[in-house]
């Protein structure tokens, strides 16, 4: 009995010692993929799991494939950039047509006084016009109050729906990219800076433009 009792214990012993052995080799090779520091080998995880390229053909494919997404991201700023400097004009056109639609009617004088006073609205904004008399000898003068000029475009959901989707598309695109750099795979890393920088040459002076416009 105490022989069946001992072999059993040995057993059990060798079952913990098997698990810990386990544990502490798969924590390791975790932690061998996790490099805190730029380089050049493979075994870096991008994005997802089965993504997870380790030949030099694969570095270079994933690589290439961080060029073009760097590329795209610049192309968005550069599509947001145009679109924006569309819909501001557009909203300030739109604005300026309604507020040259002015409706009014003439009113009677509140007091037996030698004028009469037409008042006019022009976005929201009262228009009075004095006219002097017929017994009134003095030059006419006519006082206009004009609208307060707008400096921020309105709210217009054909505008601002698309404004948002694009600037929404471009932060998924740049998080991307953060991922990527937060592997510490050098590759990635520059293929990430040779994209963007590609990218401002090709479509930097379309996100100059669309930004000095808005200014």
């Amino acid at each position: 009995m105490k022989t069946t009792v001992k072999h059993l214990s040995d057993l059990d012993a060798m079952a913990h010692n098997h698990g810990s052995t386990t544990t502490t080799t798969g924590s390791s090779d975790t932690m061998d993929m996790m490099v805190p520091y730029l380089h050049f080998f493979g075994g870096d995880f991008l994005y997802f799991k089965e993504w997870n390229p380790t030949s030099p053909g694969a570095i270079a494919g994933a690589s290439i494939g961080l060029v073009i997404l760097a590329l795209f991201e610049r192309w968005l700023a550069a599509t947001r950039s145009v679109f924006n400097d569309h819909w501001r004009k557009r909203a300030f056109a739109l604005t300026t047509a309604r507020d040259q639609v002015v409706s009014g009617h003439k009113v009677a004088p509140s007091s037996s006084s030698d004028t009469d006073k037409a008042a006019f609205t022009l976005d929201g904004v009262e228009q009075v016009s004095r006219t002097p008399s017929a017994t009134s000898g003095s030059v006419p003068k006519t006082r206009n109050l004009k609208s307060r000029t707008r400096t921020v475009p309105p709210f217009i959901l054909v505008h601002d729906l698309p404004r948002g989707l694009l600037f929404a598309l471009q932060m998924l695109v740049s998080y991307l990219l953060m991922l990527a750099i937060m592997t510490y795979q050098a590759a990635f890393f520059i293929s990430i800076v040779l994209g963007l920088g590609i990218g401002e040459i090709i479509f930097g002076r379309v996100i100059a433009l669309g930004d000095a416009h808005a200014h």
